[in-house]
């Protein structure tokens, strides 16, 4: 009982000093906030009394401390995101909001209630402030002001109309202002907090969230447009402490491709995610220091914490900021600091549970084994410390094994485990050895369409490590891969496109892609009229294309007039890597060459040369050389053919007669 008590009063001191460690609340909720904060900190004495008294507690008492524990839990949660929290989704749910606040204030009023104060060891003066909470509680149960009426309806205003609507800039002044969103970093922080809520849901956005998204943008244009000077005074600063440069420039408009999806600012340092989307580093760092796993933009789970610089973006905003007279950025040459790798930081408790759940793995109960195996794949999911316990509990052989169970719930659940397990570099090792990647390919065939998608995920994360290429690619995982590139959701294309690229990168796969089909379904996907995985096809075609089976078969798919339409109108990186598949297409072969320039290539590929990227400019070169080279040999046969003409005319019948 005394351990019991000591557990529970260091629980509430702790919990009531993280409340206390909680510096500001935003404004929409910021007076009933800060009041309930202040109240909760006053119960602090009690509890350090409690903890320091000699007598023992009753058990009533000990019950009564346990449901205050629960209440102060559900406090903190609210408190916490009313610091941390989405300005503008506190004020349009502010009927869930107000809700949620009287909520967790009547459990904390009747967490209070059920204490005996008489049966604690507590000293008088204590034991009156503690009453006295308590009655500021009884008074402020059911009792909460909203947010005012004319910010409701301003955001309420500009939440429903159009996107292609005016907006009122009265309207926006006031939401700026009572918002506190006229600086960058206020703006930045709300942008943030919106993506929180977006991983929150599970990588589902709900339609209200992504308009508040884009609410968001407009008041953050209207802010930019009404002040011009605001990125001078960019308080997002690079891990270099520099600015980003831009100001003076009353008209420009940075364009939607230059902007971290998370800041809304243009990139200093670009890097790109696994999913293929790019961020600026310091805020996907940040994001990733969160505990978060999934890409912030499309909320697919990340099979990779690496970043790979994206130099072709960097150049292309060098090449923006240079035609605009604005300085290029300048990328933070600081060193960042590294995750940390070893042991878990998990608690007792929670490696408790993970061992009760490891067990229910092996039981004879399908229910049983379904639900542990959902439970493991949360918190593998949540954050870095859990993967590293999980795998050291010895998970990853149980996973294995229900990858081949006939119920598909508990297929899917064992497979995502293993994906959010493999986020984690340590892990991979422990997957594959563990005779995982079989069974993987054998959900990529057979599972449910969200089993199959995150088969093709844990696939492309276990591809990172090289020599894992060969397995997998050995393993029969290439054709169903293929199959999921024609057939899957648009998530499903995405992970098999991803998987596939990384597999193709090993040039003994790339035959096993061709001869799946893989050539006939990029093209398919090249043509799409939404074009949504053009992207992705380009960059797996650039790659097959130097194999020989890669290069015939996108011959034998009249691939060139596509490539054609990409070079002359395709974005830049899609533009690159057209000309690089042209590139190996024509090497060799006068056919293709002679159908590019007939479909009047010549002039794409100038500008290409001229403007394009890096490696677009040296394709372009390359392709260009050839084809003036192959016009050059034209002339010269033409030439001969015309002087032997002259040289040697045709026999006139006359001569023939005798």
């Amino acid at each position: 009982m005394e351990d019991e008590k000591a557990a529970l009063s260091r629980k509430l001191i702790d919990i009531v000093g993280d409340i206390s460690a909680i510096s500001d609340y935003r404004s929409p909720v910021k007076k009933q906030y800060t009041n309930l904060a202040r109240r909760l900190k006053l119960l602090t004495p009690m509890f350090e009394e409690i903890r320091d008294g000699k007598d023992l507690l009753p058990e009533d008492s000990i019950q009564a401390l346990a449901s205050l524990v629960t209440a102060l839990e559900s406090a903190k949660e609210l408190l916490h995101f009313g610091s941390e929290g989405s300005k503008i989704y506190l004020v349009l749910e502010r009927e869930h909001i107000m809700t949620r606040f009287q909520e967790v204030t009547a459990e904390l009023e009747q967490a209070l209630s059920g204490i005996s104060f008489e049966k604690l060891d507590i000293s008088d003066e204590v034991k009156e402030q503690v009453e006295l909470v308590l009655a500021q509680f009884r008074r402020a149960k059911g009792r909460m002001d909203g947010p005012d009426d004319e910010l409701y309806d301003d955001l309420l205003c500009l939440y429903n109309k159009n996107n292609d609507a005016l907006e009122d800039p009265d309207v926006l002044i006031r939401l700026v202002e009572k918002l506190h969103l006229g600086g960058i970093a206020d703006l930045t922080q709300e942008s943030l907090a919106l993506h929180e809520m977006v991983g929150a849901t599970g990588g589902d956005p709900e339609e209200s969230i992504e308009k508040m998204s884009m609410l968001l943008k407009k008041v953050k244009d209207f802010v930019q447009t009404s002040n011009p000077n605001i990125d001078a005074e960019k308080s997002t600063p690079t891990s270099s402490g520099e600015k980003t440069p831009i100001d003076g420039n009353q008209n420009l408009v940075i364009p939607d491709d230059f902007r971290c999806p998370i800041s809304l600012e243009l990139m200093n340092d670009p890097v790109i995610v696994s999913t293929g989307q790019t961020y600026e580093r310091l805020c996907i760092e940040k994001w990733l220091a969160a505990g978060h796993s999934t890409c912030p933009k499309t909320q697919q789970a990340l099979t990779s914490t690496a970043l790979t610089p994206n130099y072709v973006l960097r150049s292309l905003i060098a090449q923006w900021c240079e035609s605009n007279g604005i300085d290029p950025p300048k990328r933070p040459t600081t060193s960042r600091p590294t995750t940390k790798t070893g042991g878990s930081a998990c608690s007792a408790a929670e490696r408790t549970k993970i061992s009760s759940l490891l067990s229910k793995l092996t039981s004879n109960s399908p229910e049983d084994r379904r639900s542990a195996a959902g439970e493991i794949r949360l918190l593998a999911k949540r954050n870095a410390d859990n993967r590293v316990a999980i795998a050291e509990a010895g998970a990853i052989p149980l996973l294995v094994h229900l990858l081949s169970t006939p119920d598909s719930r508990t297929q899917e659940h064992a497979v995502t485990a293993l994906l959010n397990l493999s986020i984690c570099e340590d892990n991979k090792g422990t997957i594959v050895s563990s005779g995982a990647v079989p069974g993987v390919v054998h959900v990529l065939r057979k599972g449910s369409m969200e089993a199959r998608e995150n088969a093709a995920a844990t696939l492309f994360s276990l591809s990172v490590v090289d020599e894992n290429k060969v397995t997998i690619g050995s393993s029969g995982a290439i054709p169903p891969l293929v199959t999921l590139l024609s057939e899957g959701t648009q998530r499903g294309k995405k992970d098999a496109a991803t998987a596939l690229f990384n597999l193709c990168i090993y040039q003994g796969n790339k035959g096993k892609a061709v001869r799946a089909g893989v050539i006939p379904t990029l093209m398919q996907l090249l043509t799409e009229p939404q074009g949504s995985m053009v992207d992705e096809a380009l960059a797996i075609l650039a790659i097959l294309a130097s194999h020989p089976e890669g290069k015939a078969a996108i011959g034998t798919a009249e691939a060139v007039l596509v490539l054609v339409d990409v070079i002359g109108s395709g974005s830049p990186r899609n533009k690159e890597n057209a000309a690089a598949v042209l590139v190996h297409l024509c090497s060799g072969d006068q056919q293709h060459l002679v159908q590019a320039q007939e479909l009047g290539v010549m002039g794409p590929l100038l500008d290409l040369a001229q403007h394009g990227t890096e490696r677009g400019k040296r394709k372009a070169a390359q392709l260009l050389e050839r084809m003036n080279r192959f016009v050059e040999t034209q002339k010269q046969a033409r030439a001969l053919a015309e002087s032997q003409a002259i040289a040697h005319p045709p026999s006139s019948a006359n001569d023939d007669d005798s």
